[in-house]
């Protein structure tokens, strides 16, 4: 499991993304964490029952089942962009609205539906992130919402903290809440 330092604003309990410079040994780190998210969101959500599960980790917040449910749909488009990158010249991705999504329908089944997805998804991820060449990690996209164009090493920096984020968001909630 991966250590976190918890920052005292709720919506940012490791705080807010912040890129550092791409080196390999930053691309490794949040490669790592990547990796580690299945078994962290696992252990952050063990023992919750459903009144525990639909509580917003903050005031105005997704609950922990919302959470849950949008790290399953956020990372797989994150796969998505991933391959979108390595076969498309710097194509550009959809976005999309993460929090009309959160109160879609299915945000509100058992998580043990989203858990697998996660499960499946950080596994391939992983395969095709920790296979990619120097040149490779370079390749881009563009992300029309943010009016940027991203390389592979940043969406890297960015889903290994995204990662760290929403499990944050649990242990903080559990923590707080004495669960």
């Amino acid at each position: 499991m991966y250590k976190m330092t918890m920052n005292a604003d709720l919506r940012y309990p490791v705080g807010p993304f912040a890129p550092v410079p791409d080196t390999p040994a930053a691309t490794d780190a949040a490669l790592r964490d990547i990796e580690a998210m299945p078994a962290t969101l696992r252990a952050a959500i063990a023992g919750l029952n459903d009144r525990q599960l639909d509580t917003p980790y903050r005031p105005g917040g997704w609950t922990v089942r919302q959470v849950v449910h949008h790290v399953a749909d956020s990372h797989m488009n994150g796969l998505i962009r991933t391959k979108l990158a390595l076969t498309e010249a710097n194509p550009t991705i959809k976005p999309y609205d993460e929090a009309a999504w959160a109160r879609l329908p299915d945000a509100s089944l058992p998580i043990e539906l989203s858990l697998p997805i996660i499960d499946g998804v950080h596994a391939r991820w992983v395969r095709i992130l920790r296979s990619l060449t120097p040149d490779q990690r370079q390749r881009t996209f563009v992300h029309p919402e943010h009016g940027q164009t991203m390389t592979l090493d940043y969406q890297v920096q960015n889903y290994g903290w995204h990662s760290r984020h929403h499990v944050a968001h649990i242990t903080a909630l559990r923590q707080r809440a004495g669960w």
